[in-house]
Parts: C-alpha cells; structure tokens; sequence
C-alpha cells in the first residue's frame, strides 16, 4: 500500500536450523521505524511460528491423553496401578522409536537409508507419531488387559491366580498382537521405500514404534510388570473401587460369587 516497503532478506543456513531460528531473531529485534508496524513472512517465520502453536499446546494434550486413557483403563480394570504402568510402559516404546529418529535421522547414521545430517526434526513430526503409535499401543494393551482381567476375575484370586491369568491372557492374546502388528508394521514401512525423508523418517518411527511395543513391551515387560506386583496390580481406593463396581466397563458379568466383594480390595488385607 501507500508508504509501505517490501524488503527481502535471503539466507543460506537450512530452514529447520538453530541458525535459521538465530536469524529470524534478529530480524525480530531490528527496530521499526517511528510510527510504523513490520511484518514477518517466509518459510522461516511459518515454521517459528507452527512449533509455537504445537509447544504452546502440547502440554495441555498430553495431559488430557493421560487422563482420558488412565479414566478409560480403570474403568476397564478397576484398578489404578494398571492404567500407570500402561502409561509408562507405552512412553518406553516411543522414546525408543523417537532416539531412533534422532540417530538415524538428525545425526545422519545409517546411511543405506540415503540420510544425511540435518540437526533437527521437523516439528509435526514427533506429534503425529506420538498420536498414532500411542493410539495403537494402547489397542493392543487393552486386548491384552481385557484377557488377563476376565481370567482374573474367573480365578479365586490367591497368590498364584496373578501369574496364571497373566500367562492364559498372553497366551490368548499374543498371536493377535503379533499378527496386528505385523501387518501394521508393513503397511507403514512402505513409507520408508519413499524419496522423501519426512515419508521415510515417519515410516521409520512407526515401524518401530509398533514393533518394539508388540514385542518387548507387551511380550516382556508387560508380564514383568505384572509378575513382579502380584496382588498391587489390582489395587484401588475404596472410593474407586465402590465408583468401579457402579459403572466399570465390562464385557461379561463376573462369574457367580467371584469378585462381588471388592475383590482388589479385599485380597490385599
């Protein structure tokens, strides 16, 4: 418009850079004329400005995704101690998936792959994964938690009935993770063949994110966890317990005379 000017500030430092970021600093401290407003564009301020938008609101996602699963996950086992160790368990997986990334990726290893080092990931890149392989993750948890509590549930409860349920429930379970994962894992390894490195990296983060989950956290740790707690993993408060007995999620009806007593309650005195 009238008065206005239009300036255009060319760099060689790569886009997603600290150098990058330095620069567009900089360009933001560079005073304005008296009486007059500067405005910002390019790829370099439209990058500033998306991580900004997720940073800003990340913290407040995650906590809601915490919240909902753990709500979702005790209403499904009645029991406190589940829901934690889903979460941090499923952390396990993806920080794997994220320090391959990071590996591969940022630091440029594994060339076959046809990398080279670029410093930083993209921002939207570990947001989509985290929301994608977390959503799975937890599909295969609750397959395999649903299996364990119904056999729990069915057992006396005793000392050895932990042990037993959680090895009938992977028993039942552990084909169908697998094959799920299997074919989730081709399916985004594909992605990986791809000329693009946000496609490959993306691709490559799922693969094992997925893989990693199925196998060691779900196969391994999951029933660890579990054989190392006995009794605690079915615990709950009073109040939550009696909460769960009124509107807890479950399938089928407990079998006759089986957990009407606060059973997560009343084995742990």
């Amino acid at each position: 418009g009238e008065g206005s000017a239009f300036l255009t500030v060319t760099t060689s430092a790569p886009l997603f850079s600290q150098s990058s970021a330095t620069q567009l600093a900089r360009l933001h401290d560079v005073a304005a004329p008296s009486g007059r407003h500067v405005e910002i564009g390019g790829l370099a301020q439209v990058n500033h400005d998306s991580v900004h938008a997720i940073t800003a609101r990340l913290p407040l996602v995650l906590g809601l995704i915490a919240a909902i699963t753990f709500t979702l996950l005790f209403l499904l086992t009645g029991s406190v101690v589940l829901p934690l160790k889903a979460l941090l368990l499923n952390v396990l997986s993806l920080t794997a998936a994220f320090g391959a990334l990071v590996w591969i990726f940022q630091e440029g290893h594994f060339g076959a792959l046809g990398t080279t080092p670029t410093g930083t990931l993209v921002a939207t890149m570990p947001v989509l994964l985290f929301c994608i392989a977390f959503g799975l993750s937890m599909d295969y948890e609750v397959f395999l938690l649903s299996r364990i509590r119904e056999y729990w549930l069915a057992s006396e409860q005793g000392a050895a009935d932990n042990d037993e349920s959680v090895a009938l429930g992977l028993a039942h379970t552990g084909r169908v993770i697998t094959a799920a994962a299997l074919l989730m894992s081709i399916s985004f390894a594909a992605l990986i063949a791809g000329h693009v490195a946000f496609n490959r990296a993306f691709g490559l983060g799922l693969t094992l994110a997925v893989l990693a989950d199925a196998t060691l956290v779900r196969m391994i740790l999951v029933p660890a966890f579990m054989h190392v707690l006995g009794h605690w993993n079915w615990w709950a408060p009073p109040l939550l317990s009696r909460l769960h007995q009124r509107i807890g999620i479950s399938e089928t009806p407990a079998p006759a005379g089986v957990g009407q007593d606060a059973p997560a309650l009343e084995t742990l005195h």
